[in-house]
């Protein structure tokens, strides 16, 4: 981003950390309602580089929640949406659209080594549990997203680590399976609101709540990235 662009930024972080944002690299597992604000927010940072993550494509069910989905959209895929996004934003940004589901099964495809920073923003259990037990035998710094869904206030998200979480479902089985697997600490996103009951297994979800944990995911790579190397992760 050029010296206008970037300016605001500048401001808060100084020169020093947006060159190290400028360098970093960035793998975004899920750009859906949480990770497509998160991608956003960190090309606006200035991130210099952006792997995102997803095999799914556009659906009207989208519209309500998700930056990649607007009536044009509708039946793209999402990385591929977001990626162009991205570009239009800061063409500067080396974004990469990977349209992968990543699963166990085709977890050997990604070096998660390459990256300064991996952010977590998938629904499927197992696959938070595969990247955060290589992360953490890596030495990757990882940040996971917790549930939001069936929950309406976006004031509840906050960063800290998985074992101190609680009210969250799906935080209570990853605690247990990382337990188990020798995983000690896990840097999260997470809201204590207990879910709201609807009836029905498909989760809700309202335009504000998802954005929301996908801002707080970012602002916590943001300020670890620009801080540099050595700083506690969680």
């Amino acid at each position: 981003m050029n010296q206008e662009e970037s300016a605001r930024t500048r401001l808060l972080l100084g020169d020093g950390a947006l060159m190290r944002l400028a360098r970093a690299r960035v793998a975004l597992f899920g750009v859906g309602g949480v990770g497509g604000h998160c991608a956003e927010a960190l090309a606006r940072a200035g991130i210099g580089a952006l792997d995102l993550y997803d095999n799914d494509v556009v659906s009207p069910s989208n519209l309500n929640r998700q930056l990649a989905a607007l009536h044009s959209t509708l039946g793209q895929p999402k990385a591929q949406v977001m990626a162009r996004r991205i570009l239009d934003i800061n063409p500067d940004c080396q974004v990469r659209a990977v349209e992968l589901f990543y699963l166990p099964e085709n977890a050997d495809s990604v070096d998660l080594s390459a990256y300064d920073y991996v952010v977590d923003a998938i629904d499927t259990v197992s696959a938070k549990l595969e990247l955060a037990q290589r992360c953490h035998a890596l030495g990757v710094p990882l940040i996971s997203c917790m549930g939001s869904g069936n929950k309406l206030d976006p004031s509840g998200f906050r960063v800290t680590d998985l074992y101190k979480t609680q009210g969250c479902p799906l935080a209570r089985v990853m605690r247990k399976e990382l337990r188990r697997r020798g995983v000690p600490a896990l840097k999260v996103v997470f809201s204590p609101e207990e879910p709201q009951p609807t009836g029905v297994r498909t989760p809700g979800s309202v335009s504000f709540v998802p954005g929301a944990a996908g801002l707080v995911l970012a602002g916590a790579v943001v300020r670890a990235l620009a801080e540099g190397p050595g700083k506690k992760d969680c």
